[in-house]
């Protein structure tokens, strides 16, 4: 007897949730149903996919030749059933998108309630991480990156940028005053960034270029943080206009010193691993995305 998608489906989901039973409820089906399923996958293999135990579940090595040829079956099968959806203009099917959590926030999750009134069959899946991921690992159709690529066997397509802009809320420059040179940023507590050194260096213009070097008073790893920390009164931050643009607009957060801002803007790419014929739900979404976008570019530094 030969092994049925099924089968393969189910054997990847308990792989992927970890359990039979978080993979059960996934399916919708029992524990003992799903357990009978991958017993009987073996038993048509006459090999042991995974030693299990009442504590743990391990991949033994035919398991985990089987599981990256499984899910290399299944994204084929979905392939194609994509093409014939493209073929009927009709864009359907799970995408999986991944993005930092103040994209995710701010640019993502706005708009998603016209998207799916634009495409209801596609079912999203949203998931955040403010470190660089592994698309093939994380199961991820389609991840957004802020900044320059680093080189990869990835393809990109651009969405556009966004300026990054100087901020700090009404309480800290009641407090503090607000600073009227570049370098009157020395006076001041400055919010930065754990794990992008990058994000440290504030466009701004002075007398030895066009980036200002910050030693930051507190840091964090995500812009959401930091930018929480600004609308505290913790200190001045550099964050992108994207997930400002409300703040700055009710007056939560004031723009400073705009007339020495550089003009960079931070480049916004999708990267996926398919490089022809996109699935139609991802390009649906690179265009939605895209035209969402469009607006942070044209942005002066004053919201």
């Amino acid at each position: 007897m030969k092994a049925r998608s099924d089968e393969l489906q189910i054997f990847v989901c308990v792989i992927e949730c970890g359990s039979i039973s978080a993979a059960a409820e996934q399916v919708g089906q029992t524990p003992s149903a799903v357990s009978r399923t991958l017993s009987r996958l073996e038993a048509k293999l006459d090999t042991t996919l995974i030693n299990r135990t009442t504590r743990r579940m391990d991949l033994t090595e035919e398991g985990k030749y089987f599981f990256e040829q499984a899910k290399l079956i299944l994204d084929q099968m979905d392939a194609l059933e994509e093409r014939l959806s493209s073929r009927q203009q009709t864009p359907s099917g799970r995408l999986r998108i991944n993005a930092a959590s103040p994209f995710m926030l701010h640019a993502i999750v706005p708009y998603i309630d016209e998207f799916r009134g634009l495409y209801p069959d596609i079912q999203l899946e949203l998931n955040s991480n403010d470190l660089i991921i592994d698309l093939l690992e994380q199961s991820t159709d389609v991840a957004i990156r802020i900044g320059t690529l680093a080189d990869s066997t990835l393809h990109a397509r651009s969405l556009g940028c966004s300026p990054l802009l100087i901020v700090a809320s009404p309480a800290y420059l009641e407090k503090h005053g607000a600073p009227q040179q570049v370098a009157d940023l020395s006076e001041h507590t400055l919010l930065g960034f754990t794990h992008n050194e990058g994000l440290n260096q504030w466009p701004l213009r002075y007398v030895h270029g066009d980036r200002w070097p910050i030693t930051p008073a507190i840091s964090a790893s995500s812009g959401e943080t930091v930018r929480h920390l600004a609308l505290e009164g913790q200190g001045i931050a550099c964050l992108s206009h994207f997930m400002t643009i409300d703040d700055i607009r009710a007056g939560r957060l004031k723009v400073l010193l705009a007339e020495f801002n550089s003009g960079y803007r931070q480049p916004i790419n999708a990267v996926y691993y398919r490089n022809s014929q996109l699935a139609l739900r991802i390009q649906c979404f690179l265009d939605f995305i895209q035209s969402k976008l469009a607006a942070y570019a044209s942005a002066d530094f004053k919201g």
